[in-house]
């Protein structure tokens, strides 16, 4: 028998041995004939790596080898969820979708794990990548680490090309029993969701392998169209047929049971079936249940079952409007309501936040927290004094939820002042929210340079919020356009202000000329407009600031409203504000001042750059002040001509090295491969190490 045939013959009996063990429960041979034949596998593969198969039963041991994990970009939605923390407000979810539908409708629910949330790529029937949710656009590439995880098909029955959502998690008894385990009580983890989170990113692999991590997958995506399933029901059916692990805890509700039975029973699947009526119920019997489950959850999923509806209803920047997420019941402590602060955002929207006496909830701090609106304050018949009831939602905001003892001062309830707390103005209602109308309102003028300049947007480093205070009230920066004129040189004698800061503030703001049309968009502060609706106005061929203007000139709401996920609310907002004679106006100067205002422009601007890495390959590694998301340093290669790779090969030209590298810079060490440092690299484009700011934006001398 040859090496290959021999290594062959090993993978195919221990992936039955493994499957028959991890799906099934039985073991086919003893521990030590199993451990026997493992062993002898990876002697064999690591003599012979070439013939080692991509799905070999080895790799669920995992690697002694550091890693480091590159960040990937996502190429399906990695959104987070609306919340809800009523069943009301779950049942209206439900009846809003129905009504914007005009039809009839479907919804399943599910457990939300309280773990990792984690994207499983594959190709061709193989896992070829594990990356983490990160900020929804970029994750971490944690493949080894999730290879060794026996839930995850490391290859699939079928040759498809899929991408499959799930959650990572840890059993509450593993967590037990590894946190006692752990003799150093400094290492032990707080909860499940802590260690499985710190083992997803261990960096030995085989460290990894030995946490007994699973994961639940509910979501697929198929790169092929025609394979799609057409409802979620059998999106779940198809992801249990490819050998992914579902959670069985699955509800599925329509107007009637009997309906939402029948549609269980046509996907193959098992579940509870319930009626829209019985929401309530539901919430409450999932509730009573969750201390018995033998892992952790903080809430419940509710989808809409049908693909085509969910495509039509499409996403928001932070969440598809097709989905929501009902939370327990948040954690919650006392407080007294010192005081009542109102906020003027960069819209003129009007917010009353809540100054309370500092309380500790959910591991920090609170001395502030949301009221929302004049309306939420109403229904809380809150008054200064009061003893409140804080709560983080979604474990993260701060607010206010209910009165615990009125105040012994004889304070009434709050009302918000009817003149803006910054200019003066007359508030003014729309809808339930309160606005200031003046467009000249200095915290709304702040508010949009800030924006504008902000790290999301026109990445001006050194224009931060505390510096364009500095800037405003020095009457030097007024708005968005004042940004590329303004007299920097007055800015010498401010406290704070350096000259090198300076030149440093004028250098970012030259270099943000070079910022793409679709980034200009976003910028402008358009409510409707973030960074993905941006792109997606470019892509449907409005690729110029021309034609946005253009179509709002004619009131042409359908022309926004026909693309994916906006609809004619979007559409109608769209048009008012680039009607707007002071949006046009700094349309206009941020045009004279070279800003792109067409896709046209980007090409252009990159076409000039010098190719000065022509006929390189370059690596990167380890972590970066200036380029953060580190994927910035790859389009600046890129753009210059360079080829950008994920490991270190023996056709690598350049390792560009940051803080935190792992084996890479080993590999290029031993390959000859030249180590670029950060300030090495960034002289290479011309530019002087990046200036840094405090963490209140404000700029940090030299």
């Amino acid at each position: 028998m040859s090496i290959k045939e021999e290594i062959d013959k090993l993978t195919q009996e221990l992936k039955v041995y493994q499957d028959k063990y991890y799906k099934e429960g039985v073991s086919l041979v003893s521990d030590s004939e199993y451990d026997r034949l493992t062993d002898k596998l990876i002697e064999l593969e690591t003599m012979h790596p070439e013939l080692q198969h991509p799905d070999s039963p080895t790799k669920r041991v995992g690697s002694d080898l550091t890693n480091d994990f590159p960040e990937v970009r996502h190429t399906i939605p990695v959104l987070s969820l609306d919340k809800a923390y009523s069943d009301e407000a779950v049942l209206e979810f439900f009846s809003k979708s129905i009504q914007k539908e005009g039809g009839a409708l479907s919804f399943a629910a599910e457990e939300k794990i309280d773990g990792i949330s984690m994207v499983l790529y594959y190709e061709k029937g193989i896992l070829v990548r594990a990356v983490t949710r990160g900020n929804g656009e970029v994750g971490n590439d944690v493949t080894p680490n999730i290879m060794t995880m026996h839930s995850v098909p490391l290859s699939l029955p079928s040759s498809v090309d899929i991408a499959v959502r799930g959650e990572v998690y840890l059993e509450k008894a593993d967590f037990e029993r590894l946190n006692e385990a752990e003799e150093d009580e400094t290492k032990r983890a707080a909860n499940p969701r802590n260690l499985a989170a710190g083992t997803v990113r261990r960096q030995k692999s085989s460290e990894a392998g030995r946490v007994p991590l699973t994961m639940f997958c509910y979501e697929g995506f198929w790169s092929n169209k025609d394979e799609t399933p057409s409802d979620h029901l059998h999106i779940l059916s198809r992801l249990k047929a490819l050998g992914f692990r579902i959670n069985p805890h699955l509800a599925f509700f329509d107007s009637d049971s009997a309906k939402a039975e029948a549609k269980l029973r046509d996907a193959g699947l098992e579940g509870e079936a319930y009626a829209f009526s019985e929401i309530g119920e539901f919430i409450r019997k999932k509730t009573a249940e969750r201390k018995g489950l033998p892992y952790e959850i903080d809430g419940l999923v509710f989808k809409i079952n049908e693909l085509d509806v969910r495509e039509r209803f499409g996403y928001t920047e932070h969440h598809p409007r097709w989905a929501i997420a009902y939370k327990f019941e948040a954690p919650q402590a006392e407080a007294k309501l010192l005081d009542i602060t109102v906020q003027v955002g960069r819209t003129g929207r009007i917010t009353p936040v809540a100054e309370i006496s500092p309380t500790k909830l959910g591991g920090s701090t609170i001395r502030r927290a949301t009221l929302h609106n004049q309306e939420y304050i109403d229904e809380l018949e809150l008054a200064i004094g009061d003893t409140v009831s804080i709560s983080k939602r979604g474990d993260v905001i701060p607010a206010v939820e209910s009165v615990i003892e009125k105040n012994s001062e004889g304070n009434t309830t709050y009302h918000i002042p009817q003149l803006c707390p910054c200019c003066n103005t007359q508030i003014v209602q729309k809808g339930g929210l309160q606005y200031c109308p003046n467009y000249q309102c200095p915290d709304q003028a702040k508010g949009r340079i800030a924006y504008f300049a902000s790290t999301d947007q026109m990445d001006i480093e050194t224009l931060g919020p505390k510096t364009v205070e500095l800037l405003y009230n020095a009457g030097i920066l007024r708005s968005v356009e004042d940004i590329y004129s303004a007299d920097y040189s007055r800015a010498a004698d401010l406290s704070g202000i350096g000259e090198k800061s300076i030149k440093l503030l004028e250098k970012g703001i030259k270099e943000s000329l070079s910022r793409p049309f679709s980034t200009v968009l976003s910028s402008l502060g358009v409510a409707e407009i973030g960074k993905k609706s941006a792109e997606l106005l470019v892509k449907s061929g409005f690729d110029s600031i021309d034609k946005i203007l253009e179509a709002s000139d004619r009131k042409d709401t359908a022309a926004f409203a026909s693309i994916a996920g906006f609809g004619e609310l979007t559409g109608s907002r769209i048009v008012e504000a680039f009607s707007s004679p002071e949006l046009r106006a700094t349309i206009e100067a941020l045009r004279k001042a070279g800003v792109h205002m067409s896709a046209a422009q980007d090409e252009t601007d990159e076409d000039n750059l010098d190719q000065i890495f022509s006929g390189q390959v370059w690596c990167i590694t380890g972590s970066f002040r200036t380029f953060n998301p580190r994927t910035k340093a790859l389009k600046e290669i890129e753009k210059r001509g360079g080829r950008t790779v994920s490991s270190v090969t023996s056709k690598t030209t350049h390792l560009l090295s940051g803080t935190g590298g792992g084996s890479k810079r080993a590999d290029a060490e031993r390959l000859g491969v030249r180590v670029v440092t950060e300030d090495e690299f960034l002289s290479m484009l011309g530019r002087e190490e990046g200036n840094a700011e405090n963490e209140d934006g404000q700029l940090l001398l030299f």
